[in-house]
């Protein structure tokens, strides 16, 4: 394809579920089918497909969330991911433009657009207005012992949901009640109810997060407790001000892949982290 092509913007639906994942395999990235129809159903994905061919050239995710009183109808918190652009088609200013739909779609709603950002990634939203918050970073490990046969339990999801509201300062009860609903989702709640683990299926490996705690020394408790339940790859996203976490990972065989920033136009609770979350659902959920 010339990269003259003419592009046509496009509002993603549930049968182009299988072109976004195609855009994120092609980036080597983690998300799987359930992931790209999540996005779809709950949220708004602007795409470029090419006028040509039809293919999928770029996309952008813009999800809303609602604020901590549960109300999803407006305010809260926006989280913008899936900022895609095939690899023959990038610096051509096709991210910015679908960030910018992302970006007005959210404030439409009354919504504070947030997101995770890599280094890379840092400098371009820092021109569109967004401020860094805290910092995080991507570890990955393979665990090689048999995990223990436990799924989620459907009477866990409104403890979750409300322990995961008092981390976040947002409600996610549609993307909780999703992760715990799918195949091989592991869940753990602790034993006094004041924090709680989840693992998914990830397209290249296990995804672990959220991961909420009452300190610190708990959740390194639930960490280990997940990883009783998962074998092979791993990957999760920790907060940098989690030492003790960071330092137990590295000493189990486990390395830094990636940093992120979590960034966001305008005042945002979910911009600093808190003293219960101790490990991300990912940079594409939050």
């Amino acid at each position: 394809m010339a990269p003259s092509e003419a592009l046509t913007l496009v509002v993603l639906g549930p049968d182009d579920a299988p072109d976004g994942l195609a855009l994120s395999d092609a980036a080597g990235w983690n998300q799987t089918a359930e992931d790209w129809r999540f996005f779809v159903r709950q949220g708004r994905v602007f795409g470029l497909r090419a006028a040509g061919n039809g293919r999928l050239i770029a996309t952008a995710a813009a999800l809303p969330y609602g604020d901590s009183g549960g109300d999803s109808g407006g305010g809260g918190i926006g989280w913008i991911s899936m900022v895609l652009v095939a690899a023959e088609r990038r610096h051509q200013g096709l991210a910015t433009s679908l960030m910018g739909h992302c970006i007005a779609h959210l404030r439409a709603l009354g919504a504070t657009p947030v997101l995770d950002a890599t280094p890379a990634g840092q400098p371009a939203y820092a021109k569109l207005g967004f401020d860094a918050g805290f910092a995080l970073s991507r570890w990955e490990g393979t665990l090689a012992h048999a995990p223990a046969v436990r799924g989620a339990d459907a009477v866990d999801v409104a403890a979750i949901t409300r322990l995961d509201t008092l981390a976040n300062g947002c409600e996610r009860a549609a993307l909780l009640a999703d992760f715990l609903q799918r195949p091989g989702t592991r869940a753990r709640l602790a034993a006094d109810g004041t924090g709680f683990v989840l693992a998914r299926q990830g397209r290249r490996a296990a995804q672990l997060g959220p991961l909420v705690a009452a300190d610190e020394a708990s959740g390194l408790l639930l960490l280990q407790a997940a990883f009783a339940d998962l074998k092979g790859p791993v990957f999760l996203d920790v907060p940098e001000r989690w030492t003790t976490l960071t330092a137990w990972l590295q000493q189990n065989g486990f390395a830094r892949q990636r940093s992120f920033a979590r960034m966001a136009l305008g005042p945002a609770p979910i911009a600093s982290v808190h003293d219960r979350q101790f490990v991300v659902a990912g940079p594409e959920f939050g």
